[in-house]
């Protein structure tokens, strides 16, 4: 069978490296070269993308921000999974937050933005601090500010003013403000629905950020009442978009309420962890989904945490050492801040994770891989 993956990064060369033992064989298509390309290789076919199309038994996607004339001629082909509608509300916020109140998901208060009136309004009914976000752009931090007083409203909004200004007719900018909450964490849900509407859901996983970036997540922890909370939110929101593949929803942990940052129509960086930790990945669970084939485990097999590496030119050999450790890389060249590959590590309990994760503290520089050593202790007093 045949995939086409629109995207040809490290999540398609995931992907593809996780079905081959299914006699999938996947292409992806780089949206910013227009070429068809093997995701693992890199090497380039001579097929266009309508061709790509029709030789392909199902399609889907690596992220969210794809040309919206792409979507559609694969949408009418009838074989993108998880769908159109799904790939735009994941990279539109302002989708989103409609799609979170249609299916009666709780997000932070919010205030849609398209002139300085809108902005001056969340301000008074939303009261300050705000955190303003583009709708139509903007990842891992970027296109985002902070609003802590009045005396900022000025300065933010001409930078505001010139991302609205830069949208067109047909696809006009929007700007979310909400109300900045504060919470104990963030944590993540990676769930699996398939073609015939039967979904299952990985373990709740809490991740740490360092400048708005991931960089550390960790699964086989949590309580169940609190999991249960974010497994109804997936079950919502999957079935509201019909939904095919995986589907993470991030959240705030608010003294154990969880609200709903943003949803993320594919496979995630925080579910990396699954590689290890679980019979079945992500990434062959979207490919089965998409595929139709039946869904695979998403049980713990054992607790397991994932290590980004970010703009590091290698990942240090001496991490193999490390028993139950898995390296894993990109092929990407490096830039800072760059997600260049991660770390997968695992333990029996906890206690024998948070003794691994020491040892990698010892090999992994904190400046360059934030929060191993902090993890490790934490956890000892699980």
């Amino acid at each position: 069978m045949n995939i086409l993956v629109l995207g040809a990064g490290q999540l398609a060369r995931m992907m593809s490296l996780s079905s081959t033992h299914l006699d999938l064989h996947v292409l992806a298509y780089d949206v910013a070269s227009k070429q068809v390309m093997n995701p693992v290789t890199f090497d380039v076919t001579s097929y266009t993308l309508a061709q790509a199309i029709e030789r392909s038994d199902a399609i889907t996607a690596e992220f969210e921000h794809i040309p919206h004339d792409v979507l559609t001629l694969c949408a009418q082909s009838g074989k993108f999974y998880p769908g159109e509608q799904a790939i735009k509300t994941g990279g539109d916020r302002a989708l989103e937050k409609a799609l979170l109140d249609k299916a009666k998901v709780a997000c932070a208060p919010y205030q849609l933005i398209t002139e300085k009136s809108h902005f001056l309004t969340a301000i008074d009914s939303l009261d300050l601090p705000l955190v303003v976000k583009t709708c139509q752009a903007g990842y891992d931090g970027k296109g985002q500010w902070r609003v802590k007083s009045k005396d900022d409203v000025e300065s933010i909004w001409s930078e505001m003013a010139q991302f609205l200004a830069s949208g067109t007719d047909t696809l006009p900018h929007t700007i979310i403000a909400e109300k900045m909450i504060p919470f104990d964490r963030e944590v993540s849900i990676i769930g699996v629905r398939d073609k015939h509407g039967e979904c299952k859901i990985y373990p709740l996983t809490e991740n740490q950020h360092t400048n708005g970036v991931l960089t550390l997540s960790i699964a086989g922890k949590e309580k169940p009442t609190i999991e249960q909370q974010a497994k109804d939110a997936f079950n919502a929101l999957a079935q509201e978009l019909d939904y095919v593949g995986v589907l993470a929803i991030e959240f705030f942990d608010v003294q154990g309420q969880l609200l709903v940052n943003e949803i993320a129509p594919r496979v995630h960086n925080s579910g990396h962890w699954t590689q290890q930790g679980c019979h079945v990945s992500q990434f062959e669970n979207h490919m089965r989904a998409v595929a139709g084939l039946p869904l695979g485990s998403t049980e713990l097999l054992r607790p397991t945490a994932m290590i980004n590496v970010l703009g590091q030119a290698a990942i240090p050999t001496q991490v193999l050492a490390v028993s139950d450790t898995t390296s894993h890389w990109y092929g990407k060249s490096a830039k800072p801040g760059r997600k260049m590959g991660h770390i997968n590590v695992s333990g029996s309990d906890l206690l024998q994770l948070s003794e691994r994760l020491e040892q990698l503290a010892k090999v992994l520089p904190e400046q360059d891989y934030p929060g191993v050593s902090q993890t490790a202790h934490n956890l000892k007093g699980i």
